[in-house]
């Protein structure tokens, strides 16, 4: 006969800063795999960071999503060809960073979400992929 077998473990029980944030909740993170370049809590923002680069992306028009650890940005471009050339850039980026963009477009409309899924909410990796953002659409 086999069965699963669960181990309840508290919050002191995990090392500090490795635990991830799901709605109210505190959880540890999933195992990752090796092919990973770095792990999760390598990619947290302390709390001074994470009002520093808050500021620094709502300066750039970039907004905090309700209920969501994460920030979003509606870009307009002239065509969709414009549109469709930016989010070309953006993906080769993401693709380099292995760290991609939840996003939507319609003709020349694209609506960008950042979050960071293995952490469970904003991080060092999403800061640097909105300045990567904010740079192409200006150049565009």
């Amino acid at each position: 006969m086999s069965g699963l077998i669960f181990t309840l473990r508290t919050s002191s029980s995990w090392p500090r800063g490795c635990l991830c944030r799901l709605g109210g909740l505190l959880l540890p993170p999933l195992p990752r795999n090796n092919s990973t370049v770095m792990s999760s809590d390598a990619h947290w923002l302390s709390p001074a960071d994470r009002e520093q680069v808050l500021m620094e992306l709502r300066s750039m028009g970039w907004v905090q999503v309700e209920d969501r650890d994460a920030v979003f940005k509606e870009l307009h471009f002239k065509t969709f060809n414009q549109a469709f050339g930016f989010m070309s850039r953006v993906a080769l980026q993401a693709e380099k960073m292995n760290h991609h963009p939840e996003w939507f477009n319609v003709y020349n409309k694209v609506q960008i979400t950042l979050t960071t899924h293995d952490c469970g909410g904003l991080s060092k990796r999403d800061v640097k992929m909105a300045k990567f953002i904010d740079k192409i659409s200006l150049s565009m």
